[in-house]
């Protein structure tokens, strides 16, 4: 079963994208930080990745850098409430199939989802 992975450090976040992904059809499985989604075997699993950029600990872009390495084609749809056009830019240069800024409309996010998950399907 293919899930979309949520990682975000904001646990009220984490509940509702995992809510109204659920909602929309999709499997979904949230983490708190970057460090526990990477050691998931969950991540082999991933339709996409939703990842916060600035969480306590390990960094969005860094979270991002580790999977391209190991996992590289599993999309990422990167989210922020503080991300500048740089910080979107070069993740974006590094694969992510989209850039959310916080606070995003739900259908905003369905709609990179659908994206990211056609990416995936068009690998396999």
């Amino acid at each position: 079963m293919s899930f979309v992975c949520i990682v975000d450090d904001d646990a009220s976040l984490r509940s509702g994208l995992t809510n109204l992904l659920r909602s929309a059809g999709y499997a979904a499985v949230s983490f708190s930080s970057g460090e526990a989604f990477l050691a998931s075997a969950d991540i082999d699993d991933a339709l996409c990745v939703l990842l916060d950029l600035r969480m306590k600990g390990m960094q969005g872009l860094d979270v991002q850098r580790q999977m391209n390495q190991r996992h590289g084609s599993v999309p990422v749809v990167l989210m922020s409430a503080h991300g500048d056009e740089m910080v979107i830019r070069h993740a974006l240069s590094q694969g992510a199939a989209g850039f959310l800024h916080k606070p995003f409309p739900e259908e905003a996010l369905l709609d990179l989802v659908a994206v990211a998950a056609s990416r995936k399907g068009d690998e396999n």
